[in-house]
């Protein structure tokens, strides 16, 4: 009896042993689904009425603290959001409530800001005028800088960890200054002519103007509710701001006094679009515009003496008869095939190669697979399509560079799918090589004085740690630089292109600073994730190897 009894006690504990180690499993997912599926019972509106509007707005539009839109926290992970609302965020004003709520509702609260706010929320040129910030200068302040330091070789460091800008000396590697910033910096801080002033951009919508040489903010001033990215026109004198929400272009002065809006429609009004970004065509005192939904290209001059510009044919009477429209700050028109998510210019600046992101087609469309990205050459003059660039996968075109190669020049694109970098010969728009890499990337950097191409891998979970430099003359990979299990991404060159500068993208993160000839580790500066940084020379020159 006794044996039998213990016979089926041992068939009966894997049984018990495995019922409760599903249980454990069941509370742990359960837990962990809180912001995905909140209790019903959790009125999460009222919650943020009480808890959160004061400081992010009625509306989520944001206020003291950010927008808090499905547009503005596309990168922000669920997870990462219910550990903000449980344990608030170091070093600005936002608590944690993980003691004065319950799971359920911190759940319900993490899930209610993704939703989007109906009716959808305004934002016009009044909202806009209200919102503007602007701090003059003391009286006789003088006009050099707080610091000594070779004003064309600093560099400007996003640190997306904890929102913060540092001010690095590219001569010494030391931190100048570091300060706050707004929240979810994204496109790149563009410059002054000068080099004197930088602007920022948020996603959700702000935009900063900050004076490197006195270290002082000038104003601020919100464009949209969420924005792509913003351009300084050459001379300095018109900053314009793309925005996904609402569907609209920002144009202000350089102290950032809004001049005007654009609504991004279509010439008959019936479509509008999100705006995918804008960027300055120097040379043709011009920006370039391109829209997510509307399969157009823009170009807005700020030439006062612009050619006037002409819509439709001369006999389509709806369009006005080709009757002319002023030039100067006026829209001219490419109509495309496709709209174009990104792109980047030639040297000349009379060609845009642009980016179409993947849609659902069938086996006979681009690429001949469902879903493909294609790339195209535009001629801006002739204001149509001239070529098809033939470059697979998704092209990140927008942070492509360009680099003399055989008498010739040639363009280097990074790929967000494909781990390869195609190389187009820019005179003829042929491919001339594919340079394999451990696996997709987003940014690719080279300088003038360097024989190297820089390309990370991190769209790879397996290469994301590795750099590979590229021969510009072989066009073959030579070298790597790794930073073991963690992220190595955006590489930036010190003016004289001697050192380049990596950012370790993780939270204790750094930028490392490798000599650009020997791979030798100079230095190591710790940062809180350092998405990006910025030479002011490399920027405001238009360096061959740094995205415009």
């Amino acid at each position: 009896m006794r044996e039998s009894l213990r016979h089926r006690a041992g068939r009966l504990m894997p049984a018990v042993l495995a019922l409760g180690l599903l249980w454990m499993g069941h509370d742990l997912s359960r837990a962990q689904s809180q912001a995905s599926n909140p209790a019903p019972s959790v009125d999460a509106a009222a919650l943020y009425r009480q808890h959160c509007s004061t400081c992010h707005g009625e509306q989520r539009t944001g206020g003291m603290g950010p927008a808090l839109l499905p547009e503005s926290l596309a990168r922000l992970r669920p997870a990462e959001a219910l550990q903000v609302i449980t344990q608030g965020r170091q070093a600005t004003q936002m608590p944690g409530f993980g003691t004065q709520l319950s799971a359920a509702e911190l759940g319900a609260l993490a899930s209610h800001i993704r939703t989007p706010v109906v009716p959808a929320p305004r934002w016009d040129e009044q909202d806009i005028r209200q919102s503007r910030l602007f701090h003059p200068a003391p009286a006789n302040e003088s006009a050099t800088p707080l610091w000594k330091a070779d004003p064309m070789n600093l560099f400007v460091v996003v640190e997306g960890g904890d929102h913060h800008i540092s001010l690095v000396d590219g001569d010494r590697f030391e931190v100048i200054t570091r300060f706050a910033s707004r929240f979810a910096l994204h496109g790149g801080p563009k410059f002054s002519p000068d080099g004197r002033y930088v602007y920022f951009g948020s996603r959700d919508g702000w935009i900063t103007k900050y004076d490197l040489w006195r270290l002082r903010v000038v104003a601020e001033v919100r464009a949209g509710l969420n924005m792509r990215n913003v351009a300084v026109s050459a001379d300095g004198q018109w900053i314009m701001a793309a925005n996904y929400l609402p569907h609209t272009l920002a144009l202000f002065d350089a102290d950032l006094q809004l001049r005007r809006t654009y609504e991004a429609r279509t010439l008959d009004g019936k479509s509008s679009s999100r705006v995918s970004a804008v960027y300055d065509a120097a040379p043709r005192q011009s920006f370039v515009v391109a829209l997510k939904d509307i399969p157009e290209l823009w170009e807005i001059s700020y030439n006062p003496r612009a050619e006037p510009i002409h819509d439709g044919l001369v006999h389509d009477y709806k369009m006005g008869e080709a009757i002319a429209k002023p030039g100067f700050l006026g829209v001219r028109r490419t109509p495309l095939d496709e709209p174009l998510d990104d792109f980047f210019f030639d040297q000349s600046y009379r060609h845009v190669l642009g980016a179409t992101r993947p849609k659902d087609v069938g086996p006979s469309g681009p690429g001949g697979s469902a879903g493909n990205a294609t790339a195209q050459v535009i001629h801006l003059d002739a204001r149509r399509k001239i070529a098809d660039l033939p470059i697979a996968g998704m092209p990140h075109l927008g942070s492509g560079i360009t680099f003399a190669w055989n008498g010739t020049t040639v363009l280097a694109s990074p790929n967000l799918k494909d781990g390869a970098i195609d190389v187009i010969d820019m005179r003829t728009w042929k491919p001339v090589a594919t340079v394999p890499t451990p696996g997709p990337g987003f940014f690719m950097r080279s300088h003038e004085k360097t024989r190297y191409a820089w390309t990370d891998s991190m769209m790879s979970p397996k290469a994301k740690d590795t750099l590979t430099l590229i021969d510009k003359q072989s066009l073959q990979p030579v070298a790597q630089v790794r930073e073991p299990g963690k992220t190595l991404a955006h590489i930036e060159f010190t003016r004289d292109g001697r050192y380049a500068l990596a950012s370790v993208w993780e939270m204790d993160g750094a930028i490392i600073v490798y000599d650009a000839t020997t791979l030798r580790e100079i230095k190591r500066l710790p940062m809180s994730k350092p998405v990006g940084k910025y030479n002011v020379w490399n920027k405001i020159t238009r360096s061959e190897g740094t995205s415009h």
